[in-house]
């Protein structure tokens, strides 16, 4: 018992205060942009609002507008995201050697890539015919990148590149591109079907742009 007048100081527990985990800029941005990354797979790019972000992300508005300009700024850097994803599953893998397997691993991945993002490449293609300048060159980058892709290999396939090759391959990639789409709308063939189409198509068309460069000599 203490006597009277006598006071016990109160004990105090020696905490320390919890630190929050901070994020570098970089890590912040990506983790915004992962978020719509995995809504483009459900809804239309156009439908992804800033406040449905910054919901989801636990975020304010100010805070994501610091990282994207606009709206629209942060849909074409969503496209960007989801082109970089797109060349970087289809890299040919020169490690198989023969010209064609390179080119159907190359379109397996393709496929099963678009398969399961479909909203999203659909988004990607679409930007195509945007009005905006910003997405329609996310598009025509991706393009242009696949299209050297198929020209850096074509001495594999024992074609020299001319002006018809080149313009033969930009057809093809533009055939592959809205065949998927098709397909993806309306599968009316299987996927082993469709890469069958897709892969044969390129050397048929190296052959008869060969054919036309040597017919103009």
């Amino acid at each position: 018992m203490t006597s009277r007048g006598t006071s016990e100081a109160p004990v105090r527990e020696n905490k320390s205060p919890s630190k929050r985990t901070r994020m570098s800029p970089e890590a912040r941005r990506d983790q915004l942009l992962e978020f719509g990354l995995e809504m483009v797979k459900e809804r239309p790019l156009e439908e992804i609002t800033i406040d449905a972000i910054a919901d989801a992300a636990g975020v304010s508005r100010a805070l994501l507008f610091h990282y994207f300009a606009s709206k629209q700024d942060y849909h074409v850097a969503i496209a960007q995201a989801q082109a970089d994803r797109l060349l970087a599953c289809t890299e040919p893998d020169d490690s198989l050697g023969d010209p064609i397997a390179i080119l159907t691993a190359s379109m397996e991945a393709f496929v099963d890539f678009v398969s399961e993002n479909r909203t999203a490449y659909t988004a990607l293609i679409r930007g195509a015919s945007s009005s905006d300048p910003a997405m329609r060159d996310v598009f025509d980058r991706t393009r242009e990148v696949m299209v050297q892709r198929v020209l850096d290999h074509a001495p594999g396939f024992g074609v020299e590149v001319s002006p018809a090759v080149v313009l033969s391959v930009h057809g093809w990639i533009a055939f592959v591109e809205e065949t998927a789409i098709r397909w993806l709308t309306e599968p009316t063939v299987s996927r082993e079907e469709l890469l069958a189409l897709i892969t044969g198509a390129l050397p048929a068309l190296a052959t008869a742009a060969v054919g036309a460069s040597a017919s103009a000599v």
